[in-house]
């Protein structure tokens, strides 16, 4: 009989940090002083996990962003570890305020046509900015829930994103184009593929007069740099979903500001640098949505523009 392909389902190091956002060095410090992880290794010598370990970790990452402490919740069973997330969650034992449970389902069952026909509803009914903060903030914090819960896998997560950038696509194109300030370049590092963040800003300020051009996902530092000092930005604009090492948002922040002439502005937002103002100086976080507009309404006041 021949030996399991633990390659087949087994990840990597490296996969494990993209995949939950635990730094290599966090992972090796937990499995010495707690005996979890406790990884396989390959022909190489290399540390494999398993899947149910994976599942695991997400949800300790998502304790620790709610403030847990790593020596009460990596000793746990998958068990107490969903009731701990239960209770952070939902402390009322009811669903979160704003979540449309309805469209979440509709995301389990794979059902992209029923779920791009209730976006587009629901776009129609609250307009571009009501409908990012009421509808997909809120929609996309229960699918990442889920899925660092392992209730959602990967597809359906993918279905979720790709609904929702059709809709936000489309309703930002549908308003003209701006000339007003600020001149804002939108984009993610080169490690981070997610791209709604930047969408949901991009439809928050695009109605306020702001003139936004988004790089897409993955755009190399020297390439940012080169775009915003070519194309006379104002701000440049990145976003960080929660399986972006946290450790690694700030060291390329921080080389970014370097980079960037004193007059560009650099906001930052998602859930990676969440809470992490203090490490980033010269740095503007942004937290929510909400922020986003207090954030815009400053550089106006400071530099004396209107949309």
């Amino acid at each position: 009989m021949n030996a399991p392909n633990l390659s087949e389902t087994a990840f990597s190091i490296a996969a494990v940090e993209r995949d939950t956002g635990l730094a290599k060095d966090t992972l090796r410090v937990w499995e010495r002083r707690y005996g979890f992880p406790s990884p396989t290794r390959d022909a190489n010598g290399e540390r494999l996990y398993p899947a149910d370990q994976v599942e695991k970790l997400r949800m300790i990452r998502r304790l620790l962003d709610h403030g847990r402490r790593p020596a009460r919740v990596v000793g746990a069973s998958i068990e107490e570890l969903s009731a701990m997330l239960d209770a952070c969650l939902c402390p009322e034992g009811g669903a979160p305020a704003g979540r449309d449970d309805g469209l979440l389902q509709l995301v389990r069952l794979h059902r992209s046509v029923e779920l791009a026909a209730a976006l587009r509803q629901a776009l129609m009914k609250q307009g571009l900015q009501r409908f990012v903060a009421e509808t997909v903030a809120p929609l996309a914090a229960a699918v990442g829930e889920a899925w660092m819960r392992g209730e959602v896998d990967v597809p359906e997560e993918h279905l979720f994103t790709e609904q929702v950038q059709n809709v936000l696509r489309s309703a930002i194109g549908a308003h003209a184009a701006s000339a007003g300030r600020p001149r804002v370049l939108l984009t993610t590092f080169p490690e981070e593929e997610h791209v709604l963040g930047l969408l949901m800003a991009e439809a928050m300020l695009v109605p306020e007069g702001a003139s936004c051009l988004s790089l897409g996902t993955r755009t190399p530092l020297a390439d940012i740099r080169s775009a915003a000092v070519g194309g006379g930005f104002d701000i440049v604009g990145l976003s960080f979903s929660i399986a972006y090492p946290a450790r690694q948002a700030i060291e390329g922040l921080l080389e970014l500001r370097s980079l960037l002439p004193e007059g560009i502005e650099l906001w930052a937002g998602g859930a990676a640098v969440r809470d992490k103002q203090k490490r980033l100086p010269g740095i503007r976080v942004v937290g929510d949505l909400e922020d986003t507009m207090a954030a815009l309404q400053e550089w106006r006041a400071r530099n004396g523009a209107e949309g």
